[in-house]
């Protein structure tokens, strides 16, 4: 096998998360994928991850050579470009839109600074944009990926949190498993008065069974933010995606309650058409995008003050 090859099967297996994710992108079997690892792996006589069915955990000596290998395919991939590297086209970009507002554009505007002559479309929306039907290049997805076409980059993941005030929490108590929510005001995103079903997981190892309870809001709103600010204020319990509330908790004008019985992570997604080679601008964006989502997530972990279960 080129080693080459080989560096780029490496790349895309941590931007996958898994050997059957950059199995999908070369279009080989997770055997082939698997095998471009040990190779690279017996080459340096070091281990580049630590592997099991479920997991991929990059090394000390994995972290290194990721940055190296990363430069070597995009160096290679800009010499054989044939454009020269401008960077001077249009990059259409979706995502949900507290995300998009707090997260994605302020990655578009870095990008937009380092590159003076893109330009950039954001569609911050709430639902499932379809890239061909709406014209965009890339879109950063919160919810796990049907096995399709499209070529993805793993950012991370996001927690699904139960959160009130401390002031709520003195005066209403913590209910100590989610049935008692029934009991509790609770701020909803719903339209109107109708119920809503707030998923859990059953207490214990990954993999947890789960389950729902039906919650009538005493709030019912059509806005996470709005939810979120009416919780800060004291008015009862939301349910927020650990993105949106991280610096609440942080700072202590959230906690958050039944911790036990947390549903799985939501995994945080960049997805794109295959790029063409001599999109460079589509490229660019990417490379520039991917490595600083990654690490916006990662400070959420570490502001909710877990950065794994």
């Amino acid at each position: 096998m080129d080693r080459l090859d080989a560096m780029a099967m490496f790349v895309a297996t941590v931007d996958q998360g898994s050997l059957a994710g950059a199995a999908r992108v070369f279009a080989c079997s997770p055997a082939k994928v698997t095998r471009a690892l040990q190779m690279l792996e017996e080459r340096l006589g070091e281990r580049l991850v630590h592997r099991n069915a479920r997991r991929l955990r990059l090394t000390d000596a994995g972290e290194r050579r990721l940055a190296v290998y990363r430069r070597v395919l995009a160096e290679l991939d800009a010499a054989e470009g044939g454009s020269g590297g401008a960077i001077d086209g249009l990059i259409g970009v979706t995502a949900p839109e507290l995300f998009g507002r707090l997260h994605v554009v302020p990655v578009i505007e870095t990008f937009l600074a380092e590159h003076p002559a893109a330009r950039a479309r954001a569609l911050l929306l709430n639902r499932m944009v379809d890239l061909v039907e709406e014209g965009m290049d890339v879109a950063v997805r919160l919810a796990p990926l049907p096995d399709s076409g499209i070529v993805a980059t793993r950012l991370g993941e996001v927690r699904k949190l139960v959160c009130a005030a401390p002031s709520y929490v003195e005066r209403a108590g913590a209910p100590a498993n989610p049935i008692e929510l029934q009991k509790h005001a609770c701020v909803g995103e719903e339209e109107g008065d109708a119920g809503a079903l707030w998923r859990f997981a059953e207490p214990g190892p990954r993999r947890r069974k789960t389950f729902a309870v039906a919650i009538r809001p005493r709030m019912a709103l059509n806005s996470a933010g709005a939810a979120i600010d009416a919780a800060v204020r004291g008015h009862g319990v939301c349910r927020a995606l650990s993105y949106q509330v991280a610096e609440h908790v942080a700072a202590g004008r959230l906690v958050t309650l039944l911790d036990a019985f947390e549903p799985e992570p939501t995994p945080v997604s960049l997805v794109f058409h295959p790029v063409p080679r001599r999109n460079e601008t589509l490229r660019a964006f990417i490379d520039h995008a991917a490595p600083r989502l990654r690490e916006t997530l990662a400070g959420v972990a570490r502001q909710i003050g877990e950065t794994r279960r």
